[in-house]
Parts: C-alpha cells; structure tokens; sequence
C-alpha cells in the first residue's frame, strides 16, 4: 500500500498548512485549507463541526471493531528565538522548519493520507478520521464537542510526536487556582498579617508532598507552582496572594480525589478550573498494542496531555518527530520520520 509519492503529498500538505497560521481557537483559515484538499484533492466525504473536520470509511462495517485516527490542526503561539520565520515552511536538507511541524502537523497530514489509502480497503477496523481543533488549550470547540457526532469508537490512534514509540498511558492535567487571604497593613508598622507568608507555606507543602501511590508507566503525582501573585506596592502589606498549581495525576488518582485531598492539606483556598482532564490509557495486551509490540514498538507512559483525555475508550500515542521539539524555537520534523510513519501503518499495522 505505501509508496513514495504519499510521502511527498504528505509533506506537500504540511507546508501548506504551515503557512497558514493556526493558533489554537483560531484554526479557520487551516481548516478551510485542509477540507478543500480532503474534499478536491483526495475525493473524501468530510463532515465539520465547527473547526473540527472528520471522514468515514465508505464501507463501515458495523459488525467490525472502529479505530478513530485522530491529529490536532492548532498550535501553540510562536516563542520568542525563532531563527526562522515560524509561519513559513523552511526546508533544510531532510527536515521542514515551521511552527506545528512537529506538533502536530507531521501526524496529521500522515494520518490523513493513511485514511486516504484505506477507505476503499478490507481493513480489520471501520477507519474513521478526524482532525481536531484546540487541542493545545483544551477547548470546548474541539473533540470533546465532536465525539458525539461520530460512529461508536473502539479504540483510538492518536497522532502525537513520540518518536514513534506507542504510549499506552498518559497523564492527566488539573489546573488550580489558590488564594491565601491576610490582612493590609502599613509596611513599616508591626501591623497586618501577610498573605504572601501564608502562601508560602500551601507553596511548599506543594513543593514536598509525596502521593502514595506510583503508577509503573507514569510515575507519581507531579504538583508544580507556576503563577504567583501578589501585593499592590511596597509599602503595603498584602491581604490576598494568589498562585497557580498545575497537577499532572496519574491514572491511580481521579483528579477530584486530588483535589479532595490537596483541600485536607492545605490553609488557602482552592479552586479547580476543571477536573475533566483525566488519566488516559490502553492496555498494554490489547491487539493494536501487541501488534506494534511485535515490530519492535516499546510502550511507555507520556507526562504530556493530548486530546486522548477526552476520549471516553481505549486509546494509544504514537506519530513521526520528538515530543521535546514541540513548543520550542525553530520547530522541525524530518521527512524521513513521516515516511517511516506512514510506511509502518499501511504495510504493518492497519492492513
């Protein structure tokens, strides 16, 4: 099934979806660009709901297991270091340059042409695409709006740059927001009771707190202070300081046990913004995961959130690049990392 011209429609796609800019909540334009060429160039039925763009494999067998092919169309905001103009596709020898390249433009133009080569095929699974919106801020336009509107999902491929290794087990995120309160005071009288030494105290019980129990894929419980603020002037003794916790839970943990436990522990108050970011996983003998087992795939557990934390049914990371080139200056991925993609999944694991 695979030969060497879907690497470069592939690659052809990818720089043209770099040049549009598509900074998550703000995919439009992209989308646009990737449902003409889903449509015209590749003859595929595509529905959309709001930036959010799916295909059905015309023979949908209900009596077949469904895989979902899923990749995000968003990125993140340029960062500051850029060498290379971040919405211009640079190609340098083997590797493209261009914000989203890497995340998660690599994995979704292959995935994409991966349907494209299978709708009309006898597959083990009903192959169902999907290119979703505000993956990077986890938004409420983007898979968690869709899934509903899709056939029932089996299992999910999710495409993120794992350096093509199947992560079988993925960290949650819950974000809190934590107020200590005090009293104002003037600084240079012995009066007021500042807030800022009874954050510092919640801040280091963050710092220090060990959760009992370990996951053997994804480690313990990770809480980091990000965000602290406080104060109006100098002189002023602060009766409010405020600070951000993002929590990283397990899949031992619910996230509201997390919380539950963290408000047991702690003086100042706090707020969740959501506790919708669970843990997500697949287990490690389920057939998908055991067939790229066998070619040599090696699971692991990802400390990186994707769209798999909406996701309601089994599911595994795995795509072309490197997770650490991903937010960073100077984004890449190499061609050769999308042929092998490709290659793996139409010769190896989906036909």
């Amino acid at each position: 099934m695979f030969n060497e011209s879907l690497t470069e429609q592939a690659v052809e796609l990818l720089c043209r979806l770099i040049e549009v800019p598509r900074i998550s909540g703000e995919e439009e334009a992209a989308a646009d660009l990737l449902q003409d060429y889903m449509e015209n160039e590749l003859g595929l039925e595509v529905k959309r709901d709001f930036n959010n763009l799916w295909s059905v494999q015309p023979n949908f067998d209900a009596e077949k297991p469904t895989l979902l092919l899923n990749a995000h169309i968003d990125t993140v905001k340029p960062v500051a270091g850029w060498q290379r103009d971040p919405f211009k596709a640079t190609r340098e020898g083997d590797r493209i340059y261009g914000l989203g390249s890497n995340d998660d433009g690599a994995s979704l133009v292959s995935l994409l042409h991966v349907f494209a080569a299978l709708k009309d095929q006898d597959t083990k699974y009903n192959l169902v695409f999907l290119a979703s919106a505000e993956e990077e801020r986890s938004g409420k336009c983007g898979i968690e709006h869709v899934l509903p509107l899709l056939p029932k999902i089996d299992v999910a491929l999710v495409g993120e740059p794992t350096g093509m290794q199947p992560a079988i087990a993925e960290k949650g995120l819950m974000v809190l927001d934590v107020t200590a309160h005090g009293k104002a005071g003037h600084a240079a009288r012995d009066e007021g009771d500042n807030a800022i030494y009874k954050a510092l105290e919640d801040i280091e019980w963050f710092r220090n707190y060990k959760w009992e129990k370990v996951s053997p894929l994804l480690g313990p419980v990770k809480m980091s202070v990000t965000i602290i603020n406080a104060g109006t002037q100098h002189n002023v003794i602060p009766d409010t300081c405020t600070f951000t916790v993002d929590v990283r839970s397990n899949e031992c943990y619910t996230n509201r046990e997390l919380f539950d436990e963290i408000g047991k522990n702690v003086k100042s108050e706090v707020k969740a913004r959501s506790f919708r970011l669970g843990s997500s996983g697949i287990d490690v003998n389920h057939p998908l995961v055991q067939r790229i087992i066998e070619l040599g795939g090696k699971p692991f557990g990802s400390p990186t959130l994707s769209d798999q934390a909406l996701m309601p049914f089994p599911s595994l990371k795995m795509g072309p690049g490197e997770s650490k080139r991903s937010h960073s200056a100077d984004e890449f991925v190499e061609i050769g990392e999308i042929r092998a993609y490709l290659s793996l999944l139409l010769e190896e694991v989906l036909y």
